[in-house]
C-alpha cells in the first residue's frame, strides 16, 4: 500500500491493460490528491480513460476553389479514416465580402472554400450527414452568419438543431492580434460572440460554441508561454462578456473549447497542454465560481505548427508534424489536424493530405501511445517543466490583468508588441544559426519541388460568381430585402441576431449583404498602429 492506494492502483480498459499506475505519480502523492486523469484539475487529462476507449477526433482542415471541389476533397477524406470535418473557408467569406466583389480580386478560393450563400453550404455537406459527422469551422467575424448557413443545411437534411456537432471558432479577440480577419469594432463583435454563446445554449446543446484559439497567436511568432497567456486571457474576457449578458456560468462554458498550435519542441508542447488544462480548471473554479466539472475541462483542438514547415527539403515536413502530433496526443488533445509537407509550397495535394492523415493513424493504431491515459505522468522533466510553464503563464497573466484585461491590452498593443519581440529573437537566432533548422540553415542540399503541386484554377472565380449571380436572380427578392430590413433594425438595438441572421440565410442572402447591413450600423475596425 502506499498512502491507503494499493501499490497497483490500475485503470482498466476492456481488454485489460494497465492504464495507470501509482508508481507512474511523483513521490509523496497520497489518496486526497486529485492528481489523476479525469479528476481536478484535469493536468493529467480530462477522462479517466483518455484515449484508452476512444481515439481524438481526426479532423483535417480542408477546402478551396468552389464548394464542388471542397466536397469531394471532405468525402475523400472521410473514406481515408478521418473522424471529423475541419472547413477552411478563403478570405472574402472570412471578413464578408462576396466573390463578385473588388475586394475579393485574386482571393475567391485561395485559401479556403469560396461561401457566398447558402446554396453554397448545400453543395459543400452535400452527401454528407450532418447527424453523424462533428464539423469544425475556422471561422470568426462572419462566424454567426456560417453556423446560420450550417444549421439551415442541416434542417434541409431533417437534423434537428440538437443533434448537430462541432465547433465554431468564433473568436474575434485573437483577429486583432494576429490574424486581421475583423469587420467590425470590438464592441459589436463580442456583442455576436455572446449572441452564438445565448443562441446555442437553447438551441445547440452539443455545438462548441467558441474556439478561443492560442493557434494564430504562436503562428504569429510567440513563445509557448505567450501563446497559453494570452489565449487563457482572451478566454477570461469572454467567459466575462458572457456573465455580464446574464448567463451563467455553468450554463455556457461546458460548451467553450480551444484551439492550440503544437509546435518543434517535443516536451515543452507536452508540457504546455497540461500546463494550460490545470490553469483553466483553476480559473473556472476560483475566479468564476463554476461548481460543473465540465465547466472547468480544457478540451481543445490542436494543428500541427504550419511556421515549421519548410520549402527546402519539403519531405522533412512529414517527420516535423509526426513529431508535433505526438505531442499534442502526449499532452492530451481532442481533436487533431496535421499539417500536409507541401504546404509551405501551396494548398495540400490529395496525396499530401492522406498522407498527413495517416500520420495521425499510424500513432494512434500502430505506437502504443493510446494504451495508457498518461504516458509521461511523473516524468521529473515533464513534471518540472508543466510547473515553470504554469509559473511564467501566471506571471503574464497577471500584466494582462494589470492593464484590466485583454481587451485593453490588445488596444493597446501589448500581445502584439511582446509577440513581435519575440518572433524577432527567434528569427534572429536562425539566421545566427543557434536555431538549427534542418535544410535551411544546415544540411542544405536545395529545394526539392513535388512533382504536383495544387493550385486554384482562375476559372473557379467565374464559376464562383455565376452560381452568385443565378442565386440572386432566383430567390424571393422581396423577401430578402425584408430580412435584410429586419436585421438592420435590430443591429441598432440590443437583441440577440441569430434569429435575424439566420431569416436572411434562408433567403438566400449572402454573406456580403449580410456583412454590409451590420458595417453600415457598426462601422468596420481600422488598427491604431503606434508609431
Amino acid at each position: 500500500m502506499l498512502n491507503g492506494i494499493p501499490r497497483r492502483l490500475q485503470i482498466m480498459d476492456s481488454k485489460k491493460k494497465t492504464l495507470y499506475t501509482v508508481s507512474d505519480l511523483p513521490e509523496g502523492l497520497h489518496a486526497s490528491d486529485p492528481e489523476l486523469p479525469g479528476k481536478f484539475p484535469f493536468t493529467r487529462g480530462i477522462y479517466p480513460e483518455m484515449y484508452t476507449k476512444r481515439l481524438w477526433t481526426m479532423r483535417q482542415y480542408a477546402g478551396y476553389g468552389t464548394a464542388v471541389e471542397s466536397n469531394r476533397r471532405y468525402r475523400y477524406l472521410l473514406d481515408q479514416g478521418q473522424t471529423g470535418l475541419s472547413v477552411a473557408f478563403d478570405l472574402p467569406t472570412q471578413i464578408g465580402y462576396d466573390s463578385d466583389h473588388e475586394m475579393a480580386t485574386g482571393e475567391v478560393g485561395k485559401t479556403g472554400v469560396a461561401v457566398d450563400t447558402l446554396a453554397d453550404f448545400e453543395i459543400l455537406f452535400e452527401g454528407i450527414p450532418l447527424n453523424r459527422v462533428s464539423t469544425s469551422m475556422t471561422i470568426n467575424a462572419t462566424a454567426a452568419i456560417l453556423l446560420c448557413m450550417y444549421m439551415a443545411v442541416a434542417k434541409k437534411q431533417s437534423v434537428s438543431p440538437e443533434e448537430i456537432t462541432g465547433t465554431v471558432q468564433n473568436d474575434i479577440l485573437k483577429e486583432y492580434v494576429a490574424r486581421g480577419t475583423y469587420i467590425y469594432p470590438p464592441g459589436p463583435s463580442m456583442r455576436l460572440v455572446c449572441d452564438i454563446f445565448e443562441y446555442a445554449q437553447e438551441h445547440l446543446p452539443k455545438y462548441n460554441t467558441i474556439s478561443i484559439s492560442g493557434y494564430h497567436i504562436r503562428e504569429a511568432g510567440s513563445t509557448a508561454v505567450q501563446e497559453i497567456a494570452f489565449t487563457l486571457s482572451n478566454a477570461i474576457a469572454y467567459v466575462e462578456a458572457a456573465l455580464s449578458r446574464g448567463l451563467k456560468v455553468d450554463e455556457f462554458a461546458p460548451r467553450l473549447s480551444f484551439f492550440f498550435n503544437s509546435h518543434q519542441d517535443l516536451l515543452e508542447e507536452i508540457a504546455k497542454f497540461r500546463a494550460a488544462r490545470r490553469l483553466w480548471a483553476k480559473i473556472m473554479r476560483e475566479r468564476f465560481r463554476a461548481r460543473d466539472p465540465k465547466s472547468m475541462m480544457l478540451r481543445f483542438h490542436t494543428q500541427t505548427a504550419g511556421s515549421s514547415l519548410t520549402a527546402q527539403q519539403p519531405e522533412n515536413n512529414v517527420i516535423r508534424t509526426t513529431l508535433e502530433a505526438l505531442s499534442a496526443i502526449l499532452g492530451g488533445t481532442q481533436s487533431l489536424h496535421t499539417n500536409s509537407e507541401d504546404e509551405a509550397l501551396g494548398l495540400p495535394t490529395e496525396r499530401a493530405a492522406q498522407t498527413a492523415l495517416r500520420v495521425q493513424q499510424i500513432i494512434g493504431f500502430e505506437s502504443g501511445v493510446s494504451e495508457s491515459a498518461d504516458p509521461l505522468a511523473g516524468s521529473y522533466c515533464i513534471e518540472a517543466m508543466t510547473d515553470r510553464i504554469e509559473k511564467e503563464v501566471v506571471a503574464l497573466m497577471g500584466r494582462v490583468d494589470d492593464l484590466s484585461g485583454a481587451l485593453r491590452a490588445i488596444e493597446r498593443g501589448f500581445y502584439q508588441t511582446e509577440i513581435q519581440k519575440s518572433a524577432y529573437l527567434y528569427q534572429k537566432r536562425v539566421e545566427s544559426g543557434e536555431r538549427v533548422v534542418v535544410g535551411v540553415n544546415r544540411f542544405q542540399t536545395g529545394t526539392q519541388v513535388p512533382q504536383q503541386i495544387l493550385k486554384v484554377d482562375r476559372r473557379l472565380r467565374d464559376e464562383q460568381v455565376g452560381r452568385l449571380l443565378t442565386v440572386k436572380a432566383n430567390r424571393d427578392a422581396a423577401n430578402a430585402q425584408a430580412c435584410l430590413a429586419r436585421l438592420r433594425s435590430e443591429a441598432s438595438s440590443q437583441g440577440n441576431l441569430i434569429p435575424y441572421i439566420l431569416d436572411c440565410v434562408e433567403a438566400y442572402c449572402s454573406v456580403g449583404e449580410i456583412s454590409d447591413v451590420l458595417r453600415s450600423v457598426w462601422g468596420e475596425y481600422r488598427e491604431v498602429v503606434a508609431l
